[in-house]
């Protein structure tokens, strides 16, 4: 046998505790780079290391001339592997389960292209002496990242058969897509309220020319309207004792929190600390919604074992846990 089979046979061929473990690293790292890429643009370090691959044209690593600066930079960069580890561990681990659990697969494939893809726009953001609208879209991929690891864990602890309870009020469904829509919206106007601001990366970055104390108020009614929608599902979740409340309610803690920071950081004259906190939070914003969406949207198709065969092509549900769920919890 040769050594790539034996390596092969080596893997897992089932979901384990290991693969929760890693996917959770995995998010955590990923919240991580935000975190650290928002310490590299309000430091002022974007161009601490002034080229790409390279930190400078004859370094790979930060040198001391470089000082604090490059040092962030740096070590921001160097993320890029951390990251990039965990969701090659993530995908050897879940890949020969891939027939079982495409779904997985799927996720963990996608999640370590983005981490390929990401890197590339990092250099982009360098090559370009921080354009304001890239440093925004390198922002918002990391932010899409987030979302995939947090669909990932969220799938990972759903089960493998059956279809996940559904609301059956018609306003209730439109109610969850509304609340993800005006989700990417107020992230979107946040990106862009930022990139009007005084924290660039660096001081002789251009901004996006927009007004940004306009911004900050065309951002602002968007989220207001967010947190009244997230209010009135969460409400009715509660009346009708809905499976989703837990995390509608720490949904809405987080925009409530997002909403105080925000105007504190207004009226404080954007300091770095909060600044940084409000993009941090947006993550775990953007991650919750996700896991509410998914649990929401999510319909595993499996057959019943001894179901007679069927005709068509088209496999079927397993509607005795659907009508079972549907009869315990008439809406969410």
């Amino acid at each position: 046998m040769s050594l790539p089979q034996r390596l092969w046979l080596r893997l897992p061929n089932r979901i384990d505790r290991k693969l929760a473990v890693m996917a959770w690293c995995s998010f955590a790292a990923q919240v991580l780079v935000i975190a650290t890429g928002g310490a590299v643009r309000l430091t002022s370090s974007g161009l601490g290391c002034p080229t790409w691959p390279l930190c400078t044209p004859d370094s790979l690593v930060s040198t001391p001339e470089m000082g604090v600066h490059g040092l962030i930079e740096f070590g921001n960069r160097t993320l890029t592997a951390l990251v990039g580890g965990f969701a090659i561990i993530v995908l050897l681990l879940v890949i020969r389960s891939r027939r079982q659990r495409p779904d997985l697969y799927t996720l963990a494939s996608a999640v370590l292209l983005g981490v390929g893809a990401q890197a590339l726009v990092g250099g982009i953001t360098v090559l370009t002496g921080l354009n304001p609208f890239i440093v925004g879209f390198h922002y918002l991929a990391s932010m899409t990242l987030v979302c995939l690891c947090a669909a990932f864990l969220t799938r990972l602890r759903s089960q493998a058969k059956g279809t996940l309870w559904l609301p059956r009020a018609q306003w209730l469904k439109a109610g969850y897509w509304a609340l993800a829509s005006v989700t990417c919206v107020v992230i979107v106007l946040g990106v862009l309220t930022t990139g009007a601001g005084p924290h660039s990366g660096d001081p002789a970055a251009g901004r996006n020319g927009f007004n940004a104390v306009a911004l900050q108020h065309i951002h602002a009614w968007p989220s207001y309207l967010l947190i009244t929608l997230t209010f009135a599902i969460t409400l009715e979740a509660y009346l009708h004792h809905g499976v989703l409340r837990t995390w509608l309610t720490a949904l809405l803690g987080i925009q409530t929190i997002q909403a105080l920071l925000g105007i504190y950081q207004a009226r404080q004259g954007l300091p770095e600390l909060a600044v940084g906190s409000h993009m941090v939070l947006a993550a775990l914003l953007a991650a919750t919604t996700t896991v509410i969406m998914v649990k929401i949207t999510d319909r595993h198709r499996a057959e019943h074992r001894h179901a007679p065969a069927n005709d068509s092509n088209e496999p079927r549900f397993h509607t005795s846990i659907t009508h079972s769920m549907l009869a315990t919890h008439p809406s969410v």
